[in-house]
């Protein structure tokens, strides 16, 4: 089971905290982080690129000269592509390049990419990032005190107002929360920094899920013995049933 030092802004340790395995110490999977990695890019782009068809550009649709006789080629419509100022032939269209991607490998690929990080040592465990004031000054102080430089992502609450608001103009940082979390930001940014309280959110969420419902309760022992002690009553055979006879058919009248 991977542990992690707990350090205070100060960068004093503070106590030692063991993680949990199934999230931190899944193996590396890198086709499942590539095929993450696709999943987010793509449903991030907004496929509004479009050019003009020879239907939307502007220009007469009379036929500029006649078919035969002049010795130029034959022409049907200005709008043609053949033509400066024409329309465009399959040009791209707006569309969406969204596409679903199931939730379980989804979070295999976090719970990787987290598990990676871990082992490579860029993970530390804050008490929590509490500032006085919303000041970029003190945010940058505190990022040198705990040693952190180049890229770092920050998992933290929304709520820490302060921590917002001191970090916007920080373009070598990011606050995000335990639900927030993506893969592309696990990549993209060297160090990781999770407070306590996003821990756990991290781990509930990540965690293994009960199988067993509320409502599921298992067979007891005893139940199954009485059950298997209490003879059999054999079934009683069903007695064939009895076809009422066919009515004669009727004869018709002989004609006298």
């Amino acid at each position: 089971m991977p542990t992690v030092k707990v350090r205070n802004l100060k960068n004093e340790e503070i106590r030692e905290v063991e993680l949990s395995d199934a999230v931190f110490g899944a193996p590396l999977n890198e086709g499942l982080i590539h095929a993450a990695v696709r999943n987010f890019m793509a449903n991030a782009r907004q496929g509004t690129s479009a050019t003009k068809t020879r239907g939307d550009v502007s220009g007469a649709g009379r036929k500029l000269w006649k078919q035969k006789g002049t010795g130029r080629a034959r022409i049907a419509s200005l709008r043609s592509p053949l033509w400066k100022g024409g329309g465009n032939v399959h040009g791209p269209q707006p569309r969406d390049w969204s596409y679903n991607m199931p939730k379980k490998m989804r979070q295999g690929a976090l719970r990787s990419a987290l598990s990676e990080r871990v082992r490579e040592g860029k993970v530390v465990l804050i008490d929590g990032w509490t500032l006085d004031k919303p000041k970029t000054k003190d945010f940058i102080a505190s990022l040198q005190k705990l040693g952190l430089e180049g890229k770092t992502l920050i998992v933290d609450s929304l709520d820490n107002d302060n921590l917002m608001l001191s970090t916007r103009n920080v373009q070598s940082a990011k606050v995000v929360n335990s639900f927030s979390l993506n893969i592309y930001d696990l990549l993209y940014h060297e160090r990781l920094v999770i407070s306590e309280a996003a821990l756990k959110e991290i781990e509930q969420l990540l965690g293994p899920k009960k199988e067993n419902g509320a409502g599921d309760e298992p067979i007891e022992e005893a139940s199954v013995e009485t059950a298997a002690a209490e003879p059999v009553k054999p079934k009683r055979a069903r007695k064939p049933a009895v076809k009422s006879p066919k009515a004669a058919p009727k004869r018709k009248k002989e004609a006298a």
